[in-house]
């Protein structure tokens, strides 16, 4: 049986290596320092070169498990890792949400972009009238230069971040209505990618975000966490995103109800985790719980995860396919961009907020659900108490604007009664 140095190489390829299979796999190398030597050196040993990943000084190709073996013996070697799948946090589906108390003291999202690292967007009406707000488009899979998402999950978070309400006459609108999209498509039409490309489309948010005004990086996907998270990849990348002063907002996952299991990047600190709600379509709080799916902390590594939770059960938002018309979507995938609406709006209103800051807001934000921390975070947010922080948080005053829908009258009620709740945690 072959001896190694585990500590360099993730779990998945060690397994591989013991077992002796001759396979070629795909893999990411770090370095522990610039070397372009020794890159272009791994580069010419594989078949396969995806690219240099310059963020977390590495490089992703197909490498033989004997060359991986023989590798990791390398003293400027740093951490071999599986380029590992990762996958939208999706589950199944009916509609609901709102903004109107931001909305209505003026705070709608105006000039802040938000990256949408996903499928793609498609230009749906909400998001390109009157005028488009999808200000940029990089495509990662299929090098396309015209926005369009053949999976639909983007553009659904992208509506829900975004979307003006347009096509429903004010009833399904986004958090953040006039805040801009720069979408980045990492993730092809089965809503599958490799880490490496996510990877890339952080390194290029980061290389844009003055070009853009790019001040949150929503992250609706996750993989698995195989490496501790000074090792992992992705929570390399994430990290030098928040260092480039970006707010990096990513799903817990969907792989609950058991613990341990927020997916790569929530398990980095350097990120705002989110959790999913299922409020049962009811305003009273008593009978809202922790959604099944939403994953739990905490990390492998004991890092109290997730950090938040926002509803992410039954959330209607736009279409890929009929570019006026909506679906309903549910998971963790779901939940994430309505916090990064929301933190679209606190710059909005503060202009000028570190990372750590809109944590901390966030954070102090929340109804206590009354659950484990390991399954809740903080609690679910609440734009009431996040906009309203001189201690005054009834809406006894405050009644939502009309929507302009004049069908579905109890569905309508029943949306009104949620948008309450959300809104104001002493209902």
């Amino acid at each position: 049986m072959r001896e190694m140095n585990t500590s360099k190489i993730c779990p998945i390829l060690s397994a591989k290596i013991m077992s002796q299979s001759k396979e070629e796999l795909p893999v990411i190398v770090q370095l522990k320092e610039k070397n372009n030597r020794l890159q272009s050196g791994i580069m010419d040993l594989s078949a396969k070169v995806k690219g240099p990943l310059p963020i977390i000084n590495g490089v992703a190709c197909n490498l033989s498990t004997d060359i991986i073996y023989r590798l990791a013996a390398n003293p400027d070697i740093e951490y071999i890792s599986f380029d590992s799948k990762v996958f939208t946090q999706l589950d199944i589906a009916v509609p609901t949400i709102g903004g109107y108390i931001p909305h209505e003291r003026g705070f709608k999202g105006k000039g802040i972009t938000v990256a949408v690292i996903d499928t793609g967007v498609a230009p749906h009406q909400d998001l390109i009238t009157p005028t488009s707000r999808i200000v940029g488009f990089k495509d990662l899979v299929n090098n396309k230069s015209v926005p369009y998402d053949d999976n639909g999950h983007g553009t659904h978070v992208a509506g829900i971040i975004a979307g003006n309400g347009y096509s429903s006459r004010g009833k399904y609108i986004g958090v953040a209505p006039e805040s801009n999209i720069l979408a980045i498509k990492a993730l092809d039409s089965e809503g599958a990618g490799n880490s490496s490309n996510i990877i890339a489309a952080i390194s290029y948010a980061i290389e844009t975000k003055e070009q853009y005004n790019t001040k949150v990086l929503n992250l609706s996907f996750g993989s698995p966490a195989n490496s501790n998270c000074t090792k992992d990849p992705l929570c390399k990348a994430v990290a030098e995103a928040n260092k480039a002063g970006l707010i990096v907002v990513a799903a817990a996952g969907n792989s609950g109800p058991n613990e341990k299991t927020i997916l790569s990047p929530g398990i980095s600190p350097n990120v705002i985790t989110v959790g999913a709600v299922d409020d049962k379509r009811t305003i009273d709080p008593r009978d809202d719980v922790i959604a099944s799916f939403s994953s739990r902390g905490p990390t492998n590594e004991g890092l109290s995860k997730p950090d938040i939770v926002a509803p992410g059960v039954n959330i209607s938002s736009l279409s890929n396919t009929t570019l006026d018309g909506y679906k309903t979507l549910s998971g963790t995938s779901m939940a994430t961009p309505l916090v990064s609406g929301a933190v679209a709006l606190l710059l909005n209103k503060y202009n000028d907020l570190k990372p750590r800051e809109i944590k901390e807001k966030l954070v102090k934000s929340c109804i206590d659900l009354k659950d484990s921390k390991e399954k809740q975070g903080a609690g679910m947010l609440n734009l009431n108490l996040l906009f309203y922080e001189d201690g005054n948080t009834s809406t006894d005053n405050i009644t939502p604007k009309p929507t302009g829908f004049h069908g579905e009258f109890l569905e309508n009620i029943i949306m009104i009664l949620i948008i309450l709740f959300l809104f104001d945690s002493r209902i």
